[in-house]
This record gives structure tokens, sequence and C-alpha cells, in this order.
């Protein structure tokens, strides 16, 4: 389960500390935390599929779903201050690792048409931004028990001052980048 995570110290910490010349281990970036999220706006209308996002969620992530809610109330978009609007999942520690190791390796190479992630999705200050159109990538999720096919934002938030650690390190732990 923790086989992203000893990969991490036998073999990306050293090669950036290499690379980068820090002076300190702690110096040496790492991913702090991943977030995934899904917002869905008709479930103002339906409070089932908040039920089915959060079900999906837990599977492909391992761990369980919390609800988002809307911020501010906007009358375009018929929504309400307090209306539950998504859910979102952040990962830590040992799940965090597992779940990369299974979006870089399982996942994105089932996408039809694949040729990488963007590279552009970096936010200057060492973060990492992509999204999914579909939840079906996942081996978890089995095709005939989906009401619906869901996109999914997912941010690596790293330890790293810059894009260009950032993208050295993603890419260390198998990060498919366009070339």
């Amino acid at each position: 389960m923790a086989r992203m995570k000893e990969f991490y110290a036998a073999e990306v910490a050293p090669a950036l500390y290499k690379k980068f010349g820090y002076k300190s281990v702690m110096q040496i970036p790492k991913l702090d935390k991943v977030v995934v999220n899904v917002g869905c706006g008709e479930a103002r209308d339906n409070h089932k599929l908040i039920d089915a996002i959060i079900a999906d969620l837990t599977t492909i992530t391992g761990q369980k779903a919390v609800p988002t809610k809307a911020k501010k109330s906007v009358a375009n978009f018929k929504l309400r201050e307090g209306m539950t609007i998504g859910a979102k999942v952040t990962l830590r520690g040992d799940v965090m690792y597992e779940f990369v190791d299974r979006l870089f390796n399982l996942a994105l190479p089932r996408v039809r048409d694949f040729r990488g992630i963007n590279p552009n999705g970096f936010d200057g200050r060492g973060n990492y931004s992509m999204g999914l159109k579909e939840q079906l990538i996942f081996p978890e999720i089995e095709y005939d028990k989906i009401d619906k096919v869901r996109g999914m934002d997912i941010c690596f938030v790293t330890t790293a001052n810059t894009d260009e650690e950032s993208r050295e390190l993603l890419k260390l732990m198998g990060a498919p980048f366009e070339k």
C-alpha cells in the first residue's frame, strides 16, 4: 500500500536533492495533499445525486467524501447560500500516495486518445490542478452501476516553491505530462 511513499523516499527525494542542490533535506519538495472535487449544479433540485457522487468518490479514493455547500446566493443559477452543490475529498498520507499511484498508472492510461496531462496546470506556487471528464476511467467504478457520467477536479498541493520544482516532483512520481 505504501509502495509510492517508499518510492518517493528512495528515488524521488535523492533525485530532487541532486538536481536543485538543496542545502538541507527539509527543502526537498513533497506532496502535501491531494484534493478531489466534484461539482454538480443539478444537485440543488435532486438531493439523491449528492449521495451518488459521495458513493463514487468514496469508492475511487478509499476515503469518505464530504458534501460542499454554496457560499453565495446566485439568482441566475437559482442557487441559495447553504445549498449542497458538490462533494470533495482531501487525501493525505498513505491513502494519498495510493491514490496518486492508481491515478498515474491505472486510470489515466485508460483515457481515450490519451497523450499526457496538460503541463500548464501549475498555479505559480508549486501546486498542480487537472480535470477529468468522466469517473469511468477508474477501475473501481462499474459501468452498469453509475447513473450519470461526471467529471472531477484533482488538485495536487506540494511544498515546492516554484512550478519547475513541482513539475519535476510530479514527473519523478510518474505523472505522464504531454511532450
